[in-house]
């Protein structure tokens, strides 16, 4: 069937998948849930656009992540594909005529968070659209043993039942085998349909160092691995002040968070792109949705919280197959850091009753009122206001997210939008009427198409360039015809949101499920005390840890990470090496030996055997037990 390597060709310019793609494409145009997984940078995103292009009808795409949902739209609509995204933080106007055009009109793709999928509003619409397929990026969100579990994703199932027939495509890049198994469960997967790539990557050597001088190290890295890289860093004030050090010693680098204004972001983005040596020094806010094949470097400054996002995030080096390095560096303060923010994850139920009421109070809202209701919100205005702990209010916040009564958006960022109100003839009417708009309507209609049928991104600087008029002056205009309501135009803002899914209650109404918090709980602390186990542990190949945490097993050690390298140094191959600890285990398991004894029960060279206990004895994987007898550690 060369109809999807038509498809590709002509919509991307590419002649070949990549691995598994095919696969994923040809499942679910034959109808069958399908769970994909892939790894970062595996091109997830090609597989439910060319699936959703080769039928008849409209895909729709669930997404958590609102600024890669509109990076995809914008790609799709430059690839002549008219696709849709319908998030937080627009109009009830806006929306409507969204919903119109993808059910009357013929676009392909229909982007929507989460938190849209139990509108009443969705819900009546999307039986009258034409649905091909039904895509749940970002699969492991629905999972409660998931590293990032998102409550609304739960609604999935509701809207299967309103679309019976229409397969569902899982895609997630980091899942362990509890949550394959919770994806299929929870999505009604008719039977078990899972396709994967091994999560290997044979070209990215995995490097962990504990560092007090991290910033020295740093340096260290940027000279010897040429090439663009990134820096992940846990605040934004990190950001900056690491990036200006490194520039003083003659890296070039910049920096980047959520909190700069989006041209701001966007010009940074684009120039690291075009940089071959240029090092972002970034909050985990950069690289969703973003492509660089030629990253030879991904540094973690601190610990991440778990190994799922600490692989996502490394993941973006080495894209294009060539050798790049992950590295982490941490110390013991990192770690006793990491134990002590896991008390504020789960802050206690007073505490988050408190913050419930305080935000009714923040945005003057009476018990009963507010389900759908959007409100910006400051977190740092907020705590201000009521004397909070910014983390224990975000947890606490997220814990409400989790139990369904509210839902906090990533920060959105909504470009200036406008649409006119009134129908071409009664338009004209109008500048013949009112000769002072006359020139500026013409300049809209010249500037923007469609702009009667939808909401058009607008840029209010454009306009005033292609005039040589002043910014203020074209709002001055805007504002003005939407008074007159001739318009409807929204300016462009940029900030996270927080939406009522559930009507406010009393705060002595409120009901948590402490079963789940207690297990979501258990399996944070698990994720720590692997994520803690991976840093600490330097006698098992990085690789290896890492593979076998999301389920795989019978690899080879990598030869390539700081621990293969550091095993590489005693001389012994491989194979040689694994048959003496398979058989160091079976004497010196349970009861200890003398090395004379070990030795006479080996079938290897007594050098061998020496070098692989002196290597087992620097690590600490076993111990003399006083005198000198030898046993395996527990």
């Amino acid at each position: 069937m060369k109809i999807f390597e038509n498809i590709l060709k002509k919509y991307w310019g590419y002649t070949k998948f990549r691995p598994l793609q095919l696969e994923i494409i040809r499942s679910v145009h034959s109808g069958v849930d399908t769970l994909g997984l892939m790894p970062t940078g595996g091109g997830k995103s090609i597989t439910f656009q060319i699936a959703g292009l080769a039928k008849e009808g409209i895909c729709i795409v669930v997404t958590p992540l609102i600024a890669l949902m509109k990076d995809q739209v914008d790609s799709l609509r430059q690839k002549g594909i008219k696709a849709i995204a319908i998030y937080s933080g627009m109009n009830y106007k806006e929306i409507e005529i969204a919903y119109d055009n993808c059910t009357y009109g013929n676009v392909k793709f229909l982007y929507i968070s989460p938190e849209r999928l139990k509108t009443d509003m969705f819900r009546e619409r999307i039986r009258n659209m034409n649905v091909n397929l039904l895509t749940i990026d970002e699969a492991h969100c629905i999972s409660q043993w998931g590293y990032d579990f998102r409550p609304s994703y739960l609604e999935i199932i509701e809207i299967r039942n309103v679309i019976p027939t229409v397969p569902v495509l899982a895609l997630t890049a980091t899942a362990t085998p509890d949550v394959v198994a919770d994806i299929q469960n929870k999505l009604g997967f008719k039977r078990h349909n899972v396709l994967q790539t091994s999560f290997e990557r044979k070209n990215l050597t995995y490097i962990v160092k504990q560092k007090e001088d991290k910033l020295g190290y740093i340096l260290t890295i940027c000279k010897k691995i040429r090439g663009a890289g990134i820096v992940y860093v846990k605040t934004r004030k990190q950001t900056k002040e690491i990036a200006l050090a490194l520039r003083e010693m003659g890296v070039n680098t910049d920096f980047y968070h959520a909190g700069l204004d989006a041209q701001t972001r966007n010009l940074k983005q684009e120039n690291w792109m075009k940089s071959h040596n240029m090092v972002m020094i970034s909050t985990n806010a950069f690289g969703m949705g973003i492509d660089k094949p030629n990253v030879r470097f991904v540094l973690h400054f601190d610990m991440p919280e778990s190994l799922e996002a600490y692989f996502q995030e490394a993941g973006r080096a080495g894209r294009d197959g060539l050798e790049a390095f992950a590295v982490l560096l941490y110390n013991k303060k990192d770690i006793s850091n990491l134990k002590a923010n896991f008390t504020k994850k789960f802050p206690d139920f007073k505490y988050i009753k408190n913050v419930y009421e305080a935000l009714a109070n923040y945005y003057q809202i009476e018990v009963g009122a507010a389900k759908g209701n959007v409100y910006d919100f400051f977190i740092d205005d907020f705590c201000k206001t009521f004397k909070f702990e910014i983390v224990k209010t975000y947890n606490s916040i997220k814990i409400l997210e989790d139990e369904g009564y509210i839902v906090l958006s990533e920060a959105v960022e909504t470009k200036s939008r406008v649409k006119f109100k009134l129908q071409r003839d009664d338009l004209y009417k109008f500048q013949v009427e009112h000769r002072q708009f006359d020139a500026f309507i013409k300049l809209l209609l010249r500037s923007y198409t469609g702009i009667f049928t939808e909401f058009c991104i607008i840029s209010e600087e454009q306009l005033a360039k292609k005039v040589n008029a002043e910014t203020d002056l074209i709002i001055k205009y805007l504002i003005a015809l939407a008074k007159l309501g001739i318009i409807s135009y929204y300016r462009a803002k940029q900030n996270p949101l927080i939406i009522y899914t559930e009507e406010r209650l009393p705060t002595e109404s409120l009901l948590f499920s402490y079963n789940d918090i207690e297990t979501r709980k258990q399996k944070h602390e698990q994720r720590l005390q692997a994520i803690i186990e991976y840093v600490t542990n330097h006698s098992k190949c990085r690789s290896l840890q890492l593979l076998e945490y999301f389920g795989e097993s019978n690899k080879m050690r990598c030869g390539n990470c700081d621990v293969c390298r550091k095993r590489n140094e005693i001389g012994v191959n491989t194979i040689t090496f694994d048959y003496i600890v398979s058989d160091l285990k079976r004497i010196i398991g349970k009861k200890p030996a003398s090395l004379h004894e070990i030795i006479s029960q080996v079938s290897h060279s007594e050098q061998d055997v020496i070098s692989v206990i002196n290597y087992l004895l620097d690590h600490k994987k076993i111990s003399y037990t006083g005198g000198s007898e030898l046993l395996w550690n527990t």
